[in-house]
Order: structure tokens, then C-alpha cells, then sequence
């Protein structure tokens, strides 16, 4: 099982900020992603890397994870030394475009790992441009041992800059690169993705929630946050509700006991029920606590 686990929000806090990495730890964010990338000015790189560093020693009992540079950066290979420690959760992968630049980070995590006789630390990988989301089965489909691709995250800001686009409200432009990552996470047994932040109007609840649904209905599990305002919202919207899950419950009881009589194809309020929408309902059951629990 996976350090990671189950995420619907991750919230982003600026690794040189170690003040708001206090209170992100606080927040109901499933997992603190710790950015070393976007977050942090050149100038202030070094000294950034060595706060983080100094700081997972004394969160190693919290979800957080750390968002190094670049693999292609100057910064990557020291990022991993400063940060693959014992206690740390995952690293998140920023800019991977195919699979020589994973064999290229999964052999330097190997190395750090042995060396500091470490377990292996899983990895989620940002895929932010037009080559990574035309790559992105061959990405999902390489398998060294041990293990090291947990999931993928979709990156838009820079995936529209790449592509020379703008975002816009109704995240048409965004429907293809989420719908590959999806379908890329399914057909190789990864969890569901998470997809991009919401950046447009932080203010905006509204527009919030509604990109959210949109990323759910293609199949993403989660979202990133880049403010905690936004995480109420994210995690309600991919967590299954109370009555989702009573339905859901309903629809299996009924089927398994449908199954004992012989009777393949039933009705639920209505509904045509049949394997497909069974397991379809186990899904629900298995994903999570209702929103109202959290």
C-alpha cells in the first residue's frame, strides 16, 4: 500500500514559506504538497531546498509530500538529496515528458534510496504539455522494480502555454489532455488522477466547484489547491455523499441478493440494474467517507 494513499485535495504551500507549512498541516487537506518549484524565486532556490529538508524531520507523522524542480533543471538532482529521507511520503514530479526522463528519476531515486537504506518513495508525476499528454500511456506503462509511478497530476497553466491557448471558464481547451490522463490511469490499474488548480478567481466558489465537477466526470479523483479556501468544495466533490453511498449500498444488497435467486438483471427505484452498474456501486462504496464526515 501506497504512503500516498487516497487523495481529493492536495494543497500547495511555498517551500520557502516554513510558516505556512504549519498551517497547511492544519487544514483538512488530504495531503500538503511542499513546492519547491513554481512557488519559489531562483534567487531563492538553496535556501528553500535546505528549510524544506530541515523541516521534514519534525512533519514526518503528516501527509506531506515535496515538489522538487524539474527533472531537466540544475536543481533536480540536489532537490533529491536534500529531501528523499526516511519518513517522506512521496515526491511530486514536475515537467516528465516521457519515459527516458522517469528511467532518468527513477534511477537517481534508486541510488539515494539504497545509499540511505530508505523504502521506496512513490511518485507523482505533473503532466503539464503537449508531448507528456501525447506520451502519456507509455509514461503510465513503465514498470521498473521496485514499483515507483503512484499517479499523474494534469498541470493546465503550463499545458495551455505550451499549446499557446488560454484557459477559459468552461475548460474546453482541457477536455482532451484530462480525458487521456483518465483513460491512461485506468488502462494501467493507477488511481485516478488529480487535476489541475483552479486559478482563475480565487473568490469564484462557483466556478470553482463547477471546474471540479467537470475534472469528476472524466474521471479524475481529486484536485489540487493552492489556497485552503478551496478545499472544502474539492473534497465534497470527490467524495462520495451519504446518500450516494446508501444508494450504493442498496443497489449491491439487493443485486447479491437477486444473485442467490438466479435473477441476473434487477430493478432498483426504477433503475436497470446489471453487473456493469454493481460494480460500478463497489467503486462508491470503496472510495471513501461521505462528505458529511469530514
Amino acid at each position: 500500500m501506497s504512503p500516498i494513499g487516497w487523495i481529493r485535495s492536495a494543497l500547495f504551500v511555498p517551500g520557502n514559506r516554513p510558516d505556512r507549512i504549519d498551517k497547511a498541516i492544519k487544514t483538512k487537506a488530504d495531503v500538503v504538497i511542499i513546492d519547491l518549484e513554481d512557488a519559489v524565486p531562483l534567487s531563492e532556490k538553496v535556501a528553500a531546498r535546505k528549510a524544506v529538508a530541515e523541516k521534514l524531520g519534525s512533519i514526518s507523522n503528516h501527509k506531506v509530500i515535496v515538489r522538487t524542480n524539474g527533472v531537466s533543471t540544475p536543481f533536480f538532482s540536489d532537490d533529491l538529496k536534500a529531501v528523499l529521507v526516511r519518513g517522506i511520503k512521496g515526491l511530486v514530479i514536475p515537467k516528465v515528458n516521457d519515459e527516458a526522463s522517469m528511467s532518468h528519476l527513477h534511477e537517481q531515486m534508486c541510488a539515494i534510496e539504497l545509499h540511505r537504506s530508505i523504502p521506496t518513495v512513490p511518485v507523482i508525476i505533473m503532466v503539464e504539455s503537449a508531448k507528456a499528454v501525447l506520451n502519456i500511456h507509455r509514461i503510465a506503462c513503465f514498470r521498473p522494480s521496485p514499483a515507483r509511478l503512484h499517479s499523474f497530476a494534469f498541470g493546465a497553466a503550463d499545458y495551455t502555454n505550451d499549446l499557446g491557448v488560454s484557459i477559459t471558464l468552461d475548460g474546453r481547451e482541457l477536455i482532451y489532455p484530462r480525458s487521456r490522463l483518465a483513460i491512461a490511469s485506468r488502462s494501467a490499474e493507477l488511481p485516478r488522477p488529480l487535476d489541475t488548480p483552479y486559478m482563475e478567481n480565487l473568490k469564484d466558489m462557483q466556478a470553482l466547484e463547477n471546474d471540479a465537477l467537470r475534472a469528476k466526470q472524466l474521471g479524475f479523483g481529486g484536485k489540487l489547491c493552492i489556497h485552503p479556501n478551496q478545499i472544502e468544495i474539492i473534497n465534497r466533490i470527490f467524495s462520495p455523499s451519504a446518500e450516494e453511498l446508501q444508494q450504493a449500498q442498496n443497489i449491491v444488497d439487493v443485486f447479491e441478493e437477486a444473485q442467490k435467486k438466479g435473477i441476473g438483471v434487477i430493478q432498483v427505484d426504477g433503475k436497470f440494474i446489471d453487473k456493469p452498474v454493481v460494480e460500478r456501486a463497489k467503486q462508491i462504496l470503496a472510495s471513501g467517507r461521505p462528505s458529511a464526515s469530514l
